[in-house]
Order: structure tokens, then sequence, then C-alpha cells
């Protein structure tokens, strides 16, 4: 017979796991996300991008760069996503070798 105590365990490993699952997909999707973000921005233009640059003048200030940099500081995700499958790739590969 299984105790409570290790039911609730199993339920909190299990909301753990998920919610890491979660979190993966969602530093996954902030690259793309911001990207398409700055080409609409870029494309349509818009009230918030004329006031960011209204200020300044400059070609680097404004909602398309600022988009630009979300995508390149979120890029993280899919560096570690790009290392983890070749990493696994050349396991296979080593492990077939042999």
């Amino acid at each position: 017979m299984t105790s409570p105590a290790n039911v609730a365990t199993g339920a909190s490993r299990d909301g753990v796991v998920a919610a890491r699952h979660l979190a993966r997909w969602l530093a996954l999707a902030a690259t793309p996300t911001f990207a398409i973000m700055a080409v609409l921005t870029a494309v349509l233009g818009g009230p918030a991008d004329m006031l960011c640059a209204a200020g300044y003048g400059s070609v680097l200030s404004g909602m398309v760069p600022m988009y630009l940099l979300m995508s390149a500081i979120h890029s993280a995700a899919w560096l570690r996503l790009l290392a983890e499958r070749r990493g696994a790739i050349r396991r296979e590969t080593e492990g077939a070798s042999h």
C-alpha cells in the first residue's frame, strides 16, 4: 500500500518536471517571438517606435533594435538545445563506430 506522503512526493516531483518542461519551451519561444516583433515593427511601424526614436534620431534607438537585442539575449536556450543535440549525435556516431 502506498502512503499519502509517497503519493504527495510523486505528485510534487511530477509538478516540478512539468514546470521545468514548460520553462524550457517558454525560453525557446522568446527568441523567435522577439525576432517576429522586430520584423513587424520594422515593416508596419507604430506609435511606440516613433516615441522611442523621436528624442535621439539614431539608427540604434527605437523598438526594432530593442527587439533584436532581446532576441539575441534570449538565444541562449537555442544554443543550449543545439549543443545538446550535437552532443547526442556525436555520442551516437561514436557508439556506432566502435
